[in-house]
């Protein structure tokens, strides 16, 4: 990803643009344009170390980067010096460049984001029929799953997968092409001497030899700022999944009921040397907090930009469009990271069932009552002092739970104690949880992953090493 966005990378891809533009003025029959010194150009595609002294002190002399770099590329290729930005416009290389930079970037991300979910999903299926806590308001609720609550993650993360492919698709039918200087094309009107059916054709060579699959009809001096307010939020959203998924897991570390991966040797505290701290999920709800405020930056230049252009977004997308993808990489990395190694402490979260579950039984109990034939009024008063009597002693004196034995002591539900094991039993406690783990794996994740297959094969440790 950093090299995507490197000098070296942006320098380099300008000179293919040039050579596209070229190849395709000669191939539309501009005179002017040798073979030799297309052949020049191709030979020196990639900016070598000491051209970058050159261009500098050019673009000091001239205060133009663009300028800059067509002097040092015609130093390169003396023989298409003359011809090198034949009727473009700086936007022609910084535009279309910074597209195919979108366009790379997202194709690194994409693998990336459909290994997470398919690590997710492995866990969700292997935990698809533990029982746990399920907690709404920060309170105990009813029952869960492990791997239920991994789907919601699962299911997120898919909504991002399918935000960046949309994005990329639309980004691939709006390249910028070779539009002049206010999108009007009149420079190649002039070159073409008003021909203007190879005017588009121009348009069309440049966009293809990119690798896009269509030019946008209609730009100003630049390709809409409108893209990169999409491709961002795409980005920002993914950033806010980050955030919660990495929430989820401290505060079930908190309960420690759940853990990220922990070296042998990892140190968790330098003064408290028995704490395993969640790390790697902190650093993701970090990261991801400032990914999901890159939006703003993103809605803030495109409104601002005034009629055919103006230069008041430069600076800025070089800071946003590179770190909102470097920070969405880095993300990525540390969500591969922490799904591919999630420790489950299955005793803990029996202990905590079983703290909670004889208040949560309740019903089960009532309800077995009522078709005993006893009146659910009657019953729901018992059940409340019962509950109460025992809520105290937990609270209050530290004590286990001991509602189930005040139940059984109580004469009044003798009709139902011989089924009290079945009625406490966690797996009646929630619902269609491990089919709703298997839909959700196989009507929802498998569609998605199918074309990422082999590109999940590829990712190797070095790419999501933390």
């Amino acid at each position: 990803m950093k090299y995507i966005f490197s000098p070296r990378n942006r320098f380099g891809t300008w000179r293919k643009l040039w050579i596209y533009l070229a190849e395709s003025e000669r191939e539309l029959g501009l005179e002017g344009i040798t073979e030799d010194g297309l052949k020049q150009m191709m030979e020196h595609a990639q900016i070598q170390d000491h051209e970058f002294e050159i261009a500098a002190v050019e673009e000091k002399r001239r205060r133009h980067d663009v300028m800059a770099h067509v002097h040092t590329y015609g130093l390169a290729a003396p023989a298409a010096e003359k011809i090198i930005h034949w009727g473009a416009t700086s936007c022609y290389v910084t535009d279309n460049a910074d597209q195919i930079f979108l366009r790379d970037a997202l194709d690194l991300l994409l693998p990336k984001l459909a290994a997470v979910i398919q690590r997710l999903s492995h866990f969700a299926q292997e935990y698809r029929s533990v029982p746990c806590l399920g907690y709404t308001h920060g309170q105990a609720a009813q029952l869960v799953t492990v791997g239920k609550r991994a789907t919601i993650w699962i299911e997120d993360l898919l909504d991002d997968l399918h935000n960046l492919e949309h994005a990329r698709e639309r980004l691939l039918g709006k390249f910028r092409g070779a539009k002049g200087t206010t999108g009007t094309q009149a420079s190649f009107l002039a070159i073409f001497q008003g021909d203007h059916a190879k005017v588009k054709k121009l348009d069309e060579l440049v966009t293809k030899k990119a690798g896009f699959t269509a030019a946008a009809r209609s730009t100003t001096q630049t390709y809409s700022r409108k893209i990169d307010v999409d491709i961002v939020h795409a980005l920002s959203s993914f950033g806010c999944t980050a955030e919660r998924i990495g929430g989820d897991i401290r505060h079930l570390a908190m309960f420690k009921e759940l853990e990220e991966p922990f070296e042998q040797d990892q140190i968790g505290s330098s003064a408290m040397a028995y704490k395993r701290n969640p790390m790697r999920s902190e650093r993701l709800c970090s990261l991801g907090r400032v990914l999901a405020n890159f939006s703003a930056d993103a809605e803030q230049t495109y409104k601002s930009q005034w009629l055919e252009r103006s230069l008041d977004d430069s600076a800025i997308r070089r800071i946003v469009l590179p770190e909102s993808f470097l920070c969405a990489d880095a993300c990525l990395i540390l969500l591969n990271n922490i799904s591919s190694g999630l420790v489950v402490n299955r005793a803990v979260i029996r202990q905590r069932i079983d703290l909670e579950l004889p208040f949560m039984a309740t019903e089960n109990i009532i309800m077995a009552m009522v078709n005993k034939g006893h009146s659910r009024q009657e019953a729901h008063e018992h059940i409340r002092v019962l509950s109460h009597q025992a809520g105290a002693v937990v609270k209050q004196e530290g004590k286990p739970n001991d509602l189930i034995e005040r139940i059984r002591e109580t004469s009044f539900f003798e009709p139902i104690l011989d089924r009290l094991e079945v009625l406490m039993d966690p797996a009646t406690f929630f619902g269609r949880s491990p089919e709703i783990v298997d839909e959700v794996l196989e009507y929802d994740v498998k569609p998605a992953l199918q074309k990422y297959e082999s590109a999940i094969g590829r990712i190797g440790d070095a790419d999501l090493s933390v």
